[in-house]
């Protein structure tokens, strides 16, 4: 196969979504860092909504991005936790694949702590080809071709190989 045709991991996202600023999304925050031993970053209300009791501004989600091998590691403990199952509708079109944990305890190896609580967490993986960075850069930056996009097709069979997921 061509080396510039091989699908491989850009990065991995994981998002705990707090809702709110605070206690929990300390909590959140340490979580992560325990998962991943990455430090995570806030992210923050756009929009003022009083029904749920977020300003525009204030912080309520805290992620992590990993690439490389931690990527690939988060990615195999995660799926364990989901028992390596995905459904068709959870890969995108651009070949990006989604999908999210109700507990962490699920995960194996994580045990209930009474300090952090239950959180669930959502998890996106981006797929590219050798070759991307040309759409990137900032000099000569160029489009990159319909043939050498990633199809969901593809994403679907590297996850199989690379993961043994099932699909539903």
């Amino acid at each position: 196969m061509n080396p510039m045709e091989e699908v491989k991991i850009a990065k991995a996202t994981i998002n705990i979504g707090v809702g709110e600023a605070g206690e929990r999304l300390v909590r959140a925050e340490n979580l992560i860092k325990s998962i991943t031993n990455q430090q995570p970053v806030r992210t923050f209300s756009k929009v003022t909504n009083p029904e749920f009791g977020i300003r525009k501004g204030q912080p309520i989600a805290c992620k992590v991005t990993l690439r490389g091998e931690k990527a690939d590691k988060a990615i195999k403990m995660i799926l364990d936790g989901i028992e390596n199952k995905l459904k068709t509708s959870q890969f995108d079109a651009q070949g990006n694949v989604s999908f999210g944990i109700e507990e962490h305890i699920d995960i194996p190896g994580m045990r209930y702590d009474p300090d952090i609580g239950i959180f669930g967490m959502n998890i996106s993986v981006t797929f590219e080809k050798a070759g991307y960075r040309i759409k990137k850069r900032k000099i000569q930056r160029k489009k990159i071709h319909n043939k050498h996009k990633v199809t969901s097709e593809e994403t679907i069979n590297f996850m199989k190989e690379n993961f043994q997921v099932r699909i539903k």
